[in-house]
């Protein structure tokens, strides 16, 4: 039963992979060596917009260790939207996955950083037009964004004065996002911090120290020596998040 199951498995994945973009994705970003091993694996339906910037895998080389579109989630169904964007540079720290319905947007000039095990949920928009550095074990609830810019200038309407367009967002270690929280420019939070659903966060955290629930709109402290069970998922998080092809 076990090998059958472990058959059936492989069949599954096989079948869900996007093999055109994969293979289209892989050759023409890494040297063949690279590129042969197949490090980015992506799922479903996805749109590449642009992907004329640069992919740094700061880790060893391994199989599906960048999966886009990946299920790792309660939803099996992909709505069809998922785009990926990368005119900037995406460096990638170790298995890093993404759900469905992705959006992906990296400037020309712009530095995304993912860490070891981070995720981005299903349907969430990470935009990054300056900087944006996500910490290890790092996951972003569904439905949530991220997004290190006004998009629009913006001023004192009495002197003139503008304020920046843009600034860096950056997540420590072993955060928890909930669903639906925006992440704004100037975020900055501690390693174990745990950032409760339809939060806004749009200033630095860090300083109220670690293993902290925050939330609200804006986010404020709601509660000291909170901290998800990272030691006791830790396995089960591998399990159903690395891809084994």
């Amino acid at each position: 039963m076990g090998l059958l199951r472990n058959l059936y498995q492989k069949m599954q994945l096989y079948y869900s992979i996007n093999w055109t973009k994969t293979l289209y994705f892989n050759f023409k970003k890494f040297p063949f060596q690279t590129a042969r091993k197949l490090p980015c694996v992506f799922f479903g339906k996805v749109n590449f917009q642009d992907i004329s910037g640069e992919i740094i895998l700061n880790a060893p080389i391994e199989s599906g260790m960048f999966g886009f579109g990946h299920h790792f989630e309660i939803a099996q169904k992909s709505k069809g939207m998922a785009e990926f964007i990368l005119k900037g540079k995406l460096i990638i720290n170790g298995p890093v996955h993404m759900g469905k319905d992705v959006l992906l947007y990296i400037a020309k000039n712009a530095v995304c950083e993912m860490g070891y095990m981070s995720c981005l949920g299903s349907n969430v928009k990470l935009i990054c037009t300056n900087k944006i550095t996500i910490g290890d074990w790092t996951g972003i609830g569904y439905e949530s964004q991220i997004i290190d810019t006004n998009s629009h200038p913006m001023k004192n309407s009495i002197t003139g004065q503008y304020y920046p367009i843009s600034s860096p967002i950056i997540l420590g270690t072993h955060n928890a996002v909930s669903n639906r929280v925006s992440i704004m420019p100037n975020t900055s939070t501690p390693d174990f911090c745990v950032i409760a659903s339809n939060t806004v966060c749009n200033k630095d955290y860090s300083g109220l120290g670690n293993n902290i629930l925050i939330g609200g709109v804006p986010a404020k402290l709601i509660k000291n020596d909170y901290t998800r069970d990272w030691e006791g998922e830790k396995e089960l998080l591998k399990k159903y998040k690395i891809i084994r092809m």
